[in-house]
């Protein structure tokens, strides 16, 4: 279970703190890059359809203009043409606005999850880049929550909420601007509402954005608790923690509840409250609209035209279409400033720093020519060697032998807490080096700086005379061969999980693989043998046959270095008796690093290094510790008297 320490980034955010608007610019950005052209299209459709439903307003005018023309001379062959050309217009407009409304709404469905799978896509390949060290300090609930529910805001975002308010803010303008030309006395009027409406936006909208937030970060608190829950179930179960795990789930619930309920509390009451504003403000207008009429007071307009019915009824309409509209786009803010908290979550994972790789010494296939010389080949050979490109544009090739040394070693997760002091491990080609000590020790550590998970503070780490610094990260783990005390087995057949030490393994290779390690007896029982799904990280399996596959996985690989961490823990003592055997016959002819507690596997080793406190106290073979009767001795002596 990982750690959330103080500095992950999800705390680094203050509670509350308002959204950079450059995470909405740059959300509409990506959206525009990945369809340069069909955005735009989605955009006209929608200004379309938005000053379809805003015009009108002009053309009820004019009809009303004609009806009174022939109520007051009585000639409908007069009236008649403008009336129905107008009343034509109006549908047309009407049609064409279906229409751009239907071509938007389905291009926004097929973008938005174009983007949403773009943007998953972005992320999981950003993370698959992501050192080791932020998977530590981050919890997985937390980063699973990026890609469900931060996701699903995002969607919110692009396919409803960014598409309402072009709309409502597109017809709120174009009717502003209709109602302008008709009366500027009246459009003052409906501008002091529109005011007051903002103020209480402002007011409401910022108190509700301000828990939008918080209500995402408490979602994914809640999510990581409850993933961290499940794969513990065993140890809450055996321990009787259920309670206290309920209790402690409760008050993450809670805060949950909290930062929702106010959230969508201050949400909730700006739609009414801007609906009544909108109704206080019509009957303003009908009231400042007929005293106007009646009074025959001369009238400010664009137009020109003198106040009346004609003009009053219109912009009581319009009136009624600009505060809706108006309310429809505050509406949208909250749904925006939800997207946009999730999208921030997301970008901050996206935008965090990738595993920083410098190097350029390569691991290439290579012949071995009858003088000696290193030659370079696509196939698979069985042989490799690090292709090593110089400065002054000259090439060389080095064999891979597996010479690996550490020289002066310093190391600390963090800076201020130094876990290796000093440490100088000498491991010729061949030999086999073990790490013995209690927790903590620093074992696991001085592998994870091998394969280069972490980078050293001091000292020189170098791979057949070649600094590891140098060596890119890939082609590095690409020969270490690793088999970890815990197995991670994917949702998969059997073969495809061994396939997974080297992908371009055939089956043969890989059941070769499985015969060496012990675990072919095994598989071949199985339901379907080979070809028997797992799931559930092997839940079908025993601890110890899914650590057989782990390690012929690990065979398939054939690599030149092997790292054992604790390999055989979860085998029992007859079964580890079989493994054994297999893992000698893998590791013959390679440089390994094991770490165990059961002293028994590593009585064999070329050297054997005790460690205590990250520092190296012993070293030497079995026979030589046991002599000295030191630290090894106690540990060994003391194992016997266990079993």
């Amino acid at each position: 279970m990982a750690m959330h320490t103080k500095n992950s980034p999800a705390n680094m955010r203050p509670e509350g703190r308002k959204l950079n608007m450059k995470t909405l610019s740059r959300t509409v950005k990506m959206l525009f890059g990945f369809y340069p052209v069909l955005a735009p299209i989605t955009c006209v459709c929608i200004l379309f359809s938005a000053v379809a439903s805003a015009i009108p307003g002009l053309f009820i005018q004019k009809v009303i203009e004609a009806i009174q023309k022939w109520q007051i001379t009585g000639d409908w062959a007069a009236a008649k043409p403008e009336i129905v050309s107008k009343v034509l217009i109006l549908i047309s407009l009407y049609v064409l606005s279906i229409i751009a409304i239907t071509i938007h709404t389905q291009l926004m469905a097929y973008m938005t999850q174009g983007f949403l799978m773009k943007m998953r896509c972005a992320m999981f390949g950003g993370m698959q880049k992501l050192p080791i060290r932020y998977f530590d300090t981050n919890k997985h609930g937390d980063i699973m929550s990026r890609y469900t529910n931060d996701i699903d805001t995002l969607r919110q975002l692009v396919s409803q909420s960014l598409p309402s308010l072009l709309q409502s803010a597109s017809i709120a303008l174009c009717v502003f601007s209709i109602m302008l030309y008709f009366s500027v006395w009246l459009t003052l009027v409906a501008v002091i509402g529109v005011m007051v409406i903002s103020l209480v936006t402002k007011k409401v909208g910022g108190g509700s954005a301000k828990y939008f937030m918080r209500q995402q970060k408490a979602v994914g608190k809640t999510e990581a608790f409850i993933q961290e829950m499940m794969n513990g179930q065993k140890v809450v179960k055996v321990f009787c923690h259920e309670e206290k795990s309920t209790d402690e789930f409760e008050k993450i619930n809670n805060q949950l509840y909290n930062d929702a309920y106010r959230a969508h509390a201050y949400a909730n009451m700006l739609g009414p409250i801007n609906m009544n504003i909108g109704n206080i403000l019509y009957v303003c207008i009908a009231v400042v609209g007929g005293i106007l009429v009646v009074t025959n007071a001369p009238n400010l307009s664009l137009s020109g035209m003198p106040i009346g019915v004609s003009i009053v009824i219109p912009f009581l309409n319009m009136v009624k279409q600009f505060t809706a509209n108006i309310n429809q786009a505050t509406q949208q803010i909250n749904s925006i400033v939800m997207g946009m908290a999730g999208a921030e979550r997301i970008f901050e994972l996206m935008d965090e720093q990738p595993e920083a790789d410098s190097g350029y010494v390569t691991l290439v296939n290579c012949k071995i020519d009858k003088d000696g010389t290193i030659t370079e080949c696509e196939e698979r050979t069985g042989q490799w060697a690090w292709r090593h490109p110089h400065s002054d544009g000259t090439l060389t090739y080095t064999l891979v032998q597996g010479d690996v040394r550490l020289t002066d070693v310093d190391f600390g997760y963090v800076p201020e807490k130094t876990v290796l002091h000093n440490v100088t491990v000498y491991a010729e080609p061949g030999q086999k080096v073990a790490f013995v000590g209690a927790t903590g020790a620093g074992k696991t550590t001085i592998t994870n700086l091998i394969n280069r998970f972490y980078d050293i503070a001091d000292g020189k780490i170098r791979y057949d005379g070649i600094n590891i610094n140098k060596i890119k990260k890939s082609d590095l783990r690409r020969s270490l061969g690793i088999v970890l005390q815990d197995t991670n087995l994917f949702t998969g057949t059997v073969l495809e999980n061994i396939r997974y030490g080297r992908l371009d393994a055939t089956d043969e290779e890989c059941v070769a693989a499985a015969r060496l390690v012990g675990a072919d007896d095994f598989i071949l029982n199985l339901p379907e043998g080979y070809n028997t799904l797992l799931t559930s990280n092997g839940a079908n399996l025993s601890q110890g046959q899914r650590q057989l596959i782990a390690i012929a996985r690990a065979a398939v690989a054939d690599p030149p270095v092997m790292i054992m961490d604790e390999a055989t823990s979860s085998i029992d003592t007859r079964t580890e008796a079989v493994v054994q055997r297999g893992m000698d016959k893998l590791m013959e002819g390679r440089t390994v690093f094991v770490i165990a507690h059961r002293l028994s596997t590593v009585r064999n080793s070329d050297v054997i290094m005790v460690l205590e406190k990250g520092r190296i106290i012993e070293r030497g073979n079995h026979e030589k510790l046991m002599s000295e009767k030191g630290t090894y001795y106690q540990l060994y002596t003391g194992a016997f008297e266990l079993d």
